[in-house]
């Protein structure tokens, strides 16, 4: 954990919190919709966890799918919300740590995600955090029409 915050799991009381964060980090292609957010967050498979500040603050939040097909189990990171003025402290690897290890505990395999090619900032930090490029997806933020690269990290309970 982060000194500058604390990791808990998502209480329905913080949506509003954590939209309105998400508005602030992410431009209008990239960005969920209120109830879009609130699906995923309190979706019976989603491991989403917050980071509080002491005052009271969210710093930062993740939303991980853990999805089961076949007999296969997958975490795929929805998004990972950092606060602009908690950014570059360990506080996005903190968070992001922590869904890997839970999503590894619910049995997942590995963890997915997509990423704008043009954020060359989350790029860096996926591919440090050991994420694999996988594939391009031509088109993937829709009305937008731009193009994301899908990653991949195997999981492994240490």
């Amino acid at each position: 954990m982060s000194a500058e915050a604390e990791l808990r799991g998502y209480l329905k009381g913080d949506l509003d919190a954590i939209y309105r964060l998400d508005q602030l980090c992410f431009s209008s292609e990239f960005r969920f919709g209120r109830e879009s957010m609130r699906a995923f967050a309190e979706a019976d498979d989603a491991v989403t966890l917050i980071a509080e500040t002491t005052g009271g603050e969210i710093a930062g939040f993740v939303i991980v799918q853990v999805e089961r097909s076949w007999n296969i189990v997958r975490g795929y990171v929805v998004t990972l919300d950092v606060a602009e003025k908690r950014r570059r402290r360990g506080l996005a690897q903190t968070l992001l740590q922590e869904a890997e290890r839970r999503a590894a505990t619910a049995g997942a395999l590995w963890m997915e995600l997509h990423v704008f090619t043009g954020n060359e900032g989350a790029i860096r930090f996926y591919e440090r955090s050991g994420y694999a490029r996988t594939e391009l997806k031509r088109r993937f933020y829709g009305g937008a029409g731009l193009d994301a690269f899908a990653y991949r990290k195997e999981l492994g309970l240490s």
